[in-house]
């Protein structure tokens, strides 16, 4: 070990000798102190946790006992009589040694360095600057070719022999060059990162190489070179070969930006820890909130995780990675491939797949590995964590952790968490602060109030609007009006320094809250009665202490125009009073509230039915008590009668007597149906949910694939900005605990699945083999416009649509597309990938500027994930606010998406766009896929 290090071990001499040195007083070399041999110790600074006081270097071949820190710390408190002479203090020799002994230099080369450059170099897993796979695959090693040729083709003076520091380096390219090739051949290429991602994705596979295997792939003046350049000589290519390889680019530039991201991260991972930049491991820790295995670990966790990482790959199959029995030096993460887990005498016992971990028990116990991990796939890619870095890890969180306690207990506890902080300059520079993990509810509120409100905090730190999007699950909202009160309320005790300063302070956060509590959930701040009643109350309180603050003159103004602002309800609330923030909106009539009144039908087993109005948020009881009277459905027992839906398919879904926006969470042709418990079997669905007999084909010849995704996308944009962001989370934690309405939500998620269902039914309705392929052609380009107007929900409900085994089976109505409009689809098949969380889609998301009409189930998903993986109460009842902060970063994606107006043009030359939209907002589906198949297989028949 070296002078500085962090002890783990003490260690006795059993043979051979070390050497003990110090660092040289003019900072150059080692002063060799003494030498220590059989039947020495040395480590004692183990005993207290502080740094070595020498460096200690073999000087022949050595054998050596060591004990590790906790059993050694153990053996001393009980033998320390018998320790004492025989340990010898590294300290005390470094402290009393002769002056004149320090002019003997020490040689430092047999220093041991942090990490040997060697090492790094010849190590494909630790240096991007190599191959991390034996053989180029072939379709790396094609699209090097194709680039190559088109190179060659197009600017040949890009390959040439270059001079640099009088060595020639034969038929090489520039690497910024090379990036500026790149961008000009595709608009798919966005920025000059993305490019390197994408050379980076060649140099990997070794198709490309830096020519003297020193740098990753940079855009700099580098020198790099195709593999099988090296001799020099370059034969121009043919027309024919040029032409051939000028058709294939753009796929080839298609394939490479689909895999450049994960080069990207792969090149990041493989660079020594101490070279990642700030934004590379931002970049890995964005990885790090799609592994499955860390899903449970907090972020300042996962942040320090980005610092240690080690990318390993490992080429074949079959390979021992560790074995049962061994000591355990490392936590491995998959994160390509898989692994099986052997157990002696039992064989193969399971299989770990990507996102899984292994090794952590043998880190945590200190014991031997109990089963043995063989690659059960070729080119097994792991993430992995060393023993030394683990503890580090772990042992950091917790010294970096703050608990505020109060009446004895736990109540808030903060993590310091390193962020980018605004310099004067207008610089950002790394600083730490102390983020909210959990607490209690009541004192999270206070802690926000005291110091996020009349604070100027950082331009990205976000915990105040976290706090604000995800009150509702942890803080009911009359909780928050009685603290809020409580403080407003409260009396300076002068006893204790509470001056008259402190409480203008106070009253005055509680009133800037308030509108910061506003201005995050306009829509529905009045949609609980208890807010009106709170507001009044604080109006009161505010005029009767102006009397004595002359200062909250100002302030009462502005919880006047929040309440003006709910009596003129209906206006612009662009038009708002109030100063503090504006912001871009849309009129919100058509959002769906608790108080609207909806009509809908409820039917008896023999299809009898009876009209009901009532308001959306009427829970299913009452409906079920209405509905009986009038229906003149009797029961002995009060609990027999149930309310359920009943699919096309036959499917019943029975409701709770809580659920309320019943009939807006309806399936596409679902009913409703009123029946005795004991006779639910016998309900049936009507004739008319079977759904159409007849398509639309005919007039949808008359409607433009642009117009129809125009007013589509209008359409769902309405619907998607009426959203209220606290309904995804009703959504996922379950609106039957909150009593609230998720009915825009569903009417949404309805949409999604009515389109989808619509263009099955079309094309299954459709009997002409030449109509299909035209209407097949038609809601393909219907797909590419509603992508191109960034409507990405109407995008992925077509593609699923043109997916569903009744369409995807028409192999000759598929055969007869162009082969243009069949590569379209297979593009917009790629961006459904569902592989690495969906990495193509999001990386796609992130290229947009809003306004974009998000595709729901995948944003639903990443909010159930996050609420499964993590607990919303600790330990004593704490709020984990860790969680809702990871639930409000994912929600900020949908604000930012709905952060613009939508201003599409309406299409030029546009006819009868009144008619389509009329048509695309009452679209007429079956949802049966049964029927779909059979309507399918009579079109075209199975082949036997």
């Amino acid at each position: 070990f070296r002078t500085g290090d962090l002890g783990a071990n003490w260690f006795a001499i059993l043979s051979g000798n070390v050497d003990v040195c110090v660092p040289s007083e003019n900072g150059k070399g080692h002063t060799l102190i003494c030498t220590l041999g059989a039947g020495t110790a040395f480590g004692e600074s183990i005993l207290y946790d502080t740094p070595r006081n020498a460096t200690i270097i073999t000087s022949s071949s050595v054998m050596l006992l060591r004990v590790e820190q906790k059993d050694f710390k153990i053996l001393w408190e009980r033998n320390k009589q018998y320790l004492h002479g025989v340990i010898t203090s590294l300290s005390q020799l470094t402290n009393t040694i002769d002056p004149k002994r320090r002019a003997s230099e020490f040689d430092p080369s047999l220093i041991p360095q942090v990490a040997s450059s060697k090492f790094f170099k010849d190590d494909p897993t630790r240096n991007p600057a190599l191959p991390i796979v034996p053989n180029t695959s072939v379709r790396i090693q094609h699209a090097a070719y194709v680039l190559r040729t088109c190179i060659l083709g197009k600017a040949p003076q890009m390959i040439r022999d270059r001079k640099y520091h009088l060595k020639m380096h034969r038929s090489c390219l520039v690497g910024s060059e090379m990036v500026d090739w790149l961008i000009h051949q595709s608009p798919i290429v966005h920025s000059r990162s993305q490019a390197v991602g994408m050379w980076q994705a060649l140099l990997e596979e070794g198709a490309i190489a830096h020519v003297s295997q020193e740098h990753y792939f940079k855009d700099k003046y580098l020198f790099y070179r195709f593999s099988g350049d090296e001799d020099g000589t370059l034969i121009r290519p043919g027309n024919v070969e040029q032409n051939e390889c000028g058709e294939q680019l753009a796929d080839v530039i298609l394939t490479l930006a689909q895999v450049g991201p994960d080069a990207m991260l792969r090149m990041i991972l493989r660079k020594p820890p101490h070279e990642r930049t700030i934004d590379d491991l931002e970049i890995i820790y964005d990885e790090l909130l799609h592994v499955k295995a860390l899903s449970h670990l907090s972020s300042l966790v996962k942040r320090e995780l980005a610092g240690v990482l080690i990318f390993e790959a490992h080429p074949f199959k079959g390979e021992v990675l560790c074995t049962q029995g061994e000591e355990g030096n490392s936590w491995y993460v998959i994160l390509k491939g898989s692994v099986q887990c052997v157990v002696y005498g039992k064989g193969v016992v399971g299989t770990f797949h990507e996102g899984d971990d292994f090794g952590k028990l043998s880190l945590v116990n200190n014991s031997p590995g109990t089963s043995t991990i063989i690659l059960n796939e070729d080119n097994t890619h792991f993430l992995r964590v060393d023993k030394d870095d683990f503890n580090r890890v772990l042992r950091d969180v917790e010294a970096n952790t703050i608990k505020l306690k109060e009446f004895g207990k736990d109540v808030l506890i903060l993590d310091k968490v390193p962020i980018n902080a605004k310099t004067a300059d207008g610089t950002y520079q790394v600083c730490y602060k102390y983020f909210v993990m959990s607490g209690t509810a009541e004192k999270i509120l206070e802690h926000f109030l005291e110091t996020y409100i009349c604070v100027n905090y950082e331009e990205g730190d976000t915990s105040l609007d976290d706090f604000l999007s995800t009150y509702v699950i942890f803080m009911p909202i009359n909780q928050i009006c009685t603290r809020l009160l409580a403080i407003y309320k409260a009396k300076p005790q002068q006893r204790l320094g509470e001056s008259a300063d402190l409480v203008l302070q106070q009253k005055v956060k509680v009133i800037r809250f308030i509108l910061e509590w506003y201005d995050a959930s306009r829509e529905t701040f009045f949609e609980d009665s208890k807010i009106n009643v709170f507001l009044d109350e604080l109006h009161q309180l505010i005029r009767v202490d102006m009397k004595i603050f002359v200062q909250l003159k100002e302030e009462i103004k502005l919880i006047e125009a929040i309440i003006e602002n709910n009596d003129t309800d209906h206006k612009d609330i662009r038009k708002s009073k109030l100063p503090w923030k504006q912001r871009n909106s849309i009129d919100k009539s058509k959002m769906i509230r608790p108080s609207d009144e909806v009509i809908f039908k409820v039917y008896c087993a023999d299809h009898t039915y009876t009209t009901m109005k009532m308001r959306v948020d009427t829970p299913a009881s009452r409906i079920i008590r209405v509905a009986a009277d009038k229906l003149g459905l009797r029961s002995d027992q009060p609990d027999d009668l149930k309310l359920c839906e009943v699919k096309s398919t036959g499917e019943r879904i029975i409701y709770k007597e809580s659920d309320v926006s019943i009939s807006c969470g309806l399936s596409l042709n679902g009913r409703l149906f009123l029946a005795p418990a004991d006779h639910l079997d016998a309900l049936v669905p009507l004739p008319e949910q079977e759904g159409l007999t007849r398509g639309t084909w005919q007039k949808l010849e008359m409607f433009g694939s642009k117009e129809l995704a125009y007013a589509i996308t209008m359409y769902d944009y309405e619907l998607f900005m009426a959203i209220n962001q606290h309904e995804l989370l009703y959504q996922v934690f379950g609106r039957y605990k909150y009593g609230k309405i998720t009915a825009n939500l569903d009417v949404f998620m309805r949409r999604f699945n009515e389109i989808q269902f619509w263009i099955v039914t079309e094309i299954c309705l459709t009997p002409s083999p030449g109509k299909r392929v035209q209407l097949l052609r038609k809601f393909i380009k219907l797909a590419s416009y509603c992508k191109e107007f960034r409507n990405l929900n109407a995008f992925f409900a077509i593609v699923m649509g043109l997916s569903n085994i009744a369409v995807s089976r028409l192999s000759i109505t598929w055969e007869r597309l162009p082969s243009k409009i069949k590569r379209m689809f297979s593009e917009f098949e790629t961006l459904m990938d569902p592989s690495r969380n969906h990495r193509v889609y999001r990386s796609t998301l992130t290229k947009m500027t809003p306004p974009i009409i998000l595709f729901m189930p995948l944003l639903l998903k990443d909010l159930t994930f996050i609420h499964e993986g993590n607990k919303t109460y600790l330990i004593e009842g704490l709020v984990n606010f860790e969680k809702m902060r990871m639930l409000s970063h994912t929600l900020r994606t949908k604000k930012i998406c709905r952060s613009q107006v939508l201003q599409l043009q309406v299409p030029q030359g546009a006819k009868n766009m009144s008619e389509i939209q009329e048509y695309v907002r009452e679209l007429h589906v079956i949802d049966n896929q049964r029927i779909l198949n059979q309507l399918s297989n009579k079109l075209e028949p199975r082949q036997t």
